[in-house]
């Protein structure tokens, strides 16, 4: 025997599954990678960010709730959106 090789050579059940089971392993891996940044960071794969969706009005609360803009200026840009 030359190289000590077996009935079934290199592709037995070891090589074999192991050559199905990394990649595999490697693709559930980076899916789960980019499922976590996704959730973490409000991402979606429908669009780029999930401020896309929002409202013109929407982000307006936030920037007043988030002391970014006063009340008046609020109200200003608020009657702006509604006419």
């Amino acid at each position: 025997m030359m190289g000590g090789n077996n009935m079934m050579g290199d592709w037995g059940l070891g090589g074999g599954l192991s050559m199905f089971l990394g990649p595999l392993i490697w693709l559930v891996i980076i899916i789960g990678i980019i499922w976590f940044i996704t959730q973490a960071g409000g991402l979606s794969f429908a669009g780029l960010t999930s401020s896309s969706t929002k409202s013109a009005m929407d982000i307006l609360k936030e920037r007043y709730a988030k002391g970014e803009i006063g009340k008046e200026e609020f109200e200003e840009k608020k009657k702006d959106l509604e006419s």
